[in-house]
C-alpha cells in the first residue's frame, strides 16, 4: 500500500547561507499527521517509558527517526519499526523514492546527514523522540588496492563516519533519557577482503566510536549492527545483474548466500528492544567472519 505523503506548501523566507552550504528541503515538514501525533503524545510519558513484554521493550507509542530510511537496510528498519507500533520519520536525501514502499503512517522527510543545520532542525522538531537509526551510507567509498587508491577518494569514504557522528552529537539532547541509537558498520571492519581497505577503515571507526561514546550517552544506549554482503540497491538496481555477483561473493561463507535487508533490520530492532545491551556490535554476516 502506498503511504500518503503530505507536502508542506508554507512559504518560509530562506535564511542566509554561507557559500557551499546545503539548502534544507522538506517533504511534509512536520506534516499535519506528525503534528497531531506530537500533540497527542505531549505529556504522555507512559508511552515513552520502557514497557516490557517477555523481557523486551515494546515499541508501541515510541517515536523513531531513521536516517537513510528510504532504501535498503534503512527502509527495512523503517517498516519493521512502524509494524511494531512506533511512529517513524524516514529521512534521506531522496525520500520520494520510498513513497510506494513505506508502511502507512510513515512520514518522509528530506535530510542530508552531512548538513548539520538540517539535522538540528529535524531533531528539534521531533523532540522528544526515543529511537535513532542511522543507516545512511554517506556516499561512495573508494575501492581497490590501497597502494593504487586516490587518497582524496579514501578521505571521502569517511563521509559515512561524519554523518554518524553528526547525528549522534546533535540528536542526544533531544532524545528521551531511555533513548537508543543504532548505527550500521560492516563485516570488513574485522575481516576485510582484498580491495576493502576503505570499508574496513570506516567500519572500524564506526564501531570504535560506538564503544567510546556509549559511557557518555548513558543511560541512553548506542549499538552497531555489522552486516555482511546484503542484497540491496547498493550493489545496483538491476537485480538480474547483481545476483551472480552476490552469489559468487558469498559462495564460501558458512551460509552461502547474500543476506536480506530485513534480516539486518531484525537485528536493528533487537538492539532497540533489548535494553540490556549497549556499546557493542552484532554481526549479521552469514558466517563471513568465520569463513
Amino acid at each position: 500500500m502506498m503511504a500518503e505523503v503530505h507536502i508542506d506548501n508554507t512559504t518560509i523566507p530562506p535564511k542566509p547561507r554561507s557559500a557551499g552550504e546545503t539548502a534544507t528541503m522538506t517533504i511534509g515538514g512536520l506534516g499535519e499527521a506528525h503534528a497531531t501525533v506530537l500533540a497527542a503524545c505531549k505529556g504522555a510519558d507512559l508511552a515513552r517509558h520502557s514497557l516490557k513484554r517477555d523481557g523486551m521493550m515494546t515499541l508501541q507509542g515510541k517515536r523513531a527517526i531513521v536516517l537513510g530510511g528510504s532504501s535498503g537496510i534503512g527502509l527495512a528498519a523503517t517498516n519493521q519499526l512502524a509494524s511494531e507500533g512506533a511512529t517513524v520519520i524516514a529521512a534521506s536525501r531522496q525520500p520520494q523514492r520510498a513513497q510506494g514502499s513505506v508502511r502507512p503512517g510513515v512520514e518522509l522527510q528530506v535530510c542530508d546527514v552531512q548538513d548539520r543545520e538540517a539535522l538540528r532542525a529535524l531533531f528539534a522538531a521531533s523532540a522528544p523522540f526515543d529511537i535513532l537509526v542511522n543507516a545512511a551510507t554517506g556516499g561512495p567509498r573508494a575501492m581497490g588496492p590501497f597502494l593504487q587508491m586516490d587518497l582524496d577518494g579514501y578521505r571521502g569514504s569517511f563521509a559515512k563516519l561524519w554523518g554518524y557522528t553528526n547525528s549522534v552529537r546533535l540528536a542526544a539532547e533531544h532524545m528521551d533519557e531511555r533513548g537508543t541509537i543504532v548505527l550500521v558498520s560492516g563485516t570488513p571492519a574485522r575481516r576485510a577482503k582484498p580491495g576493502q581497505v576503505s570499508l574496513a577503515s570506516v567500519g572500524g571507526a564506526v564501531e570504535a566510536f560506538c564503544r567510546a561514546v556509549a559511557p557518555e550517552l548513558a543511560p541512553r544506549r548506542i549499538n552497531v549492527v555489522s552486516p555482511g554482503i546484503i542484497d540491496t540497491p547498493m550493489f545496483g538496481n538491476d537485480m538480474d545483474a547483481r545476483q551472480p555477483l552476490l552469489s559468487g561473493a558469498t559462495a564460501n561463507h558458512l551460509i552461502p548466500r547474500p543476506g536480506t535487508a530485513d534480516e539486518v533490520a531484525s537485528a536493528i530492532v533487537f538492539l532497540i528492544k533489548n535494553d540490556f545491551v549497549t556499546g557493542t556490535t552484532i554481526d549479521v554476516d552469514g558466517g563471513w567472519l568465520l569463513s
